[in-house]
């Protein structure tokens, strides 16, 4: 498992994500629901790391409002290699300079992120599932296309590594 910096949506994007996992499960593809224990939450990750020390993170981000009220609409589906599923906001010109802003900040404290989460490598998405079965995969995705489009605003924000129980709120 990694380490994430996750960004959290709003109450109502964050109900009909979780409407859509209960369908995906409800086609016999497990969702990010099914997993964790059920602590999962509905996020885009700004930032992945094998591990996180919270307090060089709070440290590197300090004064920089992580949870900045950012407008997401959800506009497609996709797949990474894996079989995992996503859903993806619009990469617009504000939610990639605060990916860069936050990760520069990150970087400069000399903190490891992964390659694929760098700027102009990521691309910003919230993980419905991890393994979808290949003959599930059509079907999944037509489930996703009847939940977009999808308007969010981040409202929240936290550190996370769920092998390790960690969960730390960020401003």
């Amino acid at each position: 498992m990694v380490a994430a910096l996750e960004l959290y949506l709003d109450p109502d994007a964050t109900r009909r994500i979780r409407v859509l996992w209960d369908a995906l499960e409800a086609e016999g593809v497990q969702s990010m629901r099914s997993l964790l224990e059920q602590r999962h939450r509905p996020h885009v990750s700004l930032a992945v790391a094998p591990r996180f020390d919270p307090e060089q993170v709070a440290e590197a981000l300090q004064g920089t409002t992580v949870a900045a009220p950012l407008r997401l609409d959800f506009q497609h589906a996709g797949q990474f290699v894996g079989r995992v599923l996503w859903l993806g906001p619009v990469a617009t010109t504000e939610l990639l300079a605060h990916h860069r802003l936050v990760h520069d900040r990150l970087a400069a404290a000399g903190i490891p992120l992964a390659e694929h989460y760098q700027p102009g490598r990521w691309v910003p998405h919230c993980t419905l599932s991890m393994r979808v079965p290949n003959t599930l995969m059509a079907a999944a995705v037509r489930r996703c296309l009847e939940v977009l489009p999808l308007a969010a605003t981040v409202v929240g924000a936290a550190l996370t590594d769920h092998a390790r129980g960690i969960a730390h709120p960020l401003a």
